[in-house]
């Protein structure tokens, strides 16, 4: 059981409160201007939310911030986020001296309703408070991957192996050796919310990019493979100082002052350096993979440091966006959720990534209305 408080601007307000959560939650009381509202209701996923449900759980925090509404007064608003996926959160009565406070952990407990709007669940928060949690709960509030670590490692070191020139092959090896990096790497999300935001996301990422270029170099000989691979191996590597995910994911102080970029690029001449004692590489190949590392954005507005300008540099660049890209549309398209073909859910909320609201439905795999200006 625990005690709620809800500060609200009149009784009148109070007692509407409590009257809406009397419907959901155990006994709520009126305390000398606050609600106290009592609940044991268990945490429900994410993923399985649904329009007109009542929920009181833990969820964690997405880019919160305090909007105004069209009649000038401020709310709150935010994504939530657990394991199972995120949904939007509203809070429209908020005082602004709250955020703070209400952002402090990066996870809040609160009580509240789903509801559909444009076609997706959203959240309407009567109350929200900061919470501390556990190593425990953190398993259930942080997505992951779902595939295994270990053996995503295995592989994505399996293809350093091959990489033919010595130097290179040494280099690749003074990253592996270093256990700071690898252990990071391993656990590591690829972005706090655009692309593979979750436990091992990076891992996940790196790896898909790794067997594209496999797949994908036989047809572009005129590449050169070690490049590629090594290229896309380090690419986002300084992602592991960037970002941290243990209370949540959020840039580091590293993250908002270097970047992974410029991190990567001064982590490279540094294990080239070491590296060159065992088995040098020549210095015009360390420069395009410095290349490769500061332009694997595509373009200076996205923050590249230079445009690609090597054709192992534009391909890592094309890779990286591809699987960005698709992986941000598949996403929202969420087409395992049940609500895919329902009328009204069709398109998803824009993807400010991609400037876009997604089609959600397989075509195949669903009857879809006939249109009748496409029929004529």
């Amino acid at each position: 059981m625990r005690d709620w408080w809800f500060l609200r601007r009149s009784p009148n307000d109070w007692r509407a409160c409590a009257e809406k959560l009397s419907k959901r939650v155990v006994r709520p009381q009126l305390f000398h201007g606050y609600t106290r509202v009592m609940t044991n209701q268990e945490h429900i996923a994410i993923k399985d939310f649904i329009a007109n449900t009542n929920i009181s759980g833990i969820y964690g925090l997405v880019n919160p911030q305090v909007g105004t509404t069209r009649a000038g007064k401020p709310f709150f608003k935010a994504l939530i986020r657990d394991a199972s996926g995120e949904a939007a959160l509203r809070v429209w009565i908020f005082d602004e001296a709250r955020l703070g406070e209400t952002i402090r952990t990066g996870f809040v407990h609160i009580i509240g309703q789903t509801q559909s709007y444009n076609g997706q669940i959203q959240v309407i928060a009567d109350a929200i408070r900061a919470e501390e949690v556990s190593t425990e709960q953190l398993k259930k509030l942080l997505p992951a991957t779902t595939r295994d670590i270990d053996g995503m490692m295995k592989e994505v070191e399996r293809l350093l192996h091959t990489l033919k020139h010595p130097g290179m092959r040494a280099l690749a090896e003074q990253y592996l050796g270093n256990e700071h990096i690898t252990q990071h790497f391993r656990r590591a999300p690829a972005a706090v919310s655009v692309h593979h935001a979750y436990i091992g996301g990076l891992l996940e990422h790196t790896l898909q990019l790794m067997l594209l270029a496999d797949v994908m170099l036989p047809l572009y000989p005129g590449l050169n493979r070690d490049l590629v691979l090594l290229g896309l191996f380090l690419h986002d590597l300084g992602k592991t100082v960037e970002l941290e995910w243990e209370r949540g994911f959020a840039y580091t102080t590293d993250g908002n002052l270097v970047g992974h970029v410029v991190r990567g690029a001064i982590w490279l001449q540094t294990m080239a350096a070491a590296s060159a004692k065992k088995s040098p590489i020549p210095p015009d190949a360390l420069r395009v993979l410095l290349h490769i590392v500061i332009s694997h954005h595509g373009a200076l507005e996205h923050g590249a440091a230079k445009l690609p300008s090597t054709p192992e540099a534009m391909f890592v660049a094309m890779l990286d966006n591809l699987d960005a890209k698709t992986t941000s549309t598949l996403v929202a398209a969420a087409r395992d959720r049940a609500d895919v073909n329902e009328p009204g859910h069709e398109f998803s909320d824009k993807v400010w990534s991609l400037d876009v609201r997604v089609f959600r439905p397989d075509p195949l795999l669903a009857p879809a209305p006939v249109d009748a200006t496409a029929a004529q």
